[in-house]
């Protein structure tokens, strides 16, 4: 499905996004990484071990970015060149790598 343009939407119209993105070890590191953020709990393997989960946590930020790339095709693409407002983002669980991010918009 192509992107929407203004128009096109109606309120309470729900997109639910596919297919899913699987987060790898790569993924988390590499974008930790690059986005200057050190946090132990991503990149340390041995430092997470002790920490409340006992394994790396996905960095947020890149959770965020997936679950937002992945509305792209249905609410975006060929349509606009910036996003729709968000309202409200949630992490109601920790994702860890080898985890799907599945997503919707509404």
């Amino acid at each position: 499905m192509a992107g929407k343009y203004f128009e096109e939407l109606e309120i309470g119209q729900t997109f639910r996004h596919q297919p899913g993105r699987t987060v790898t070890e790569a993924d988390n590191v590499w974008f930790s990484c690059l986005t200057m953020n050190p946090q132990p709990l991503h990149v340390d393997f041995h430092a997470a071990e002790k920490a409340e989960f006992g394994k790396p946590l996905v960095n947020s930020l890149f959770t965020r970015g997936v679950a937002v790339e992945l509305s792209v095709g249905e609410t975006t693409l060929g349509s606009t060149v910036s996003k729709l407002d968000f309202e409200k983002v949630k992490f109601p669980k920790p994702v860890f790598h080898g985890y799907t991010i599945y997503s919707e918009t509404e």
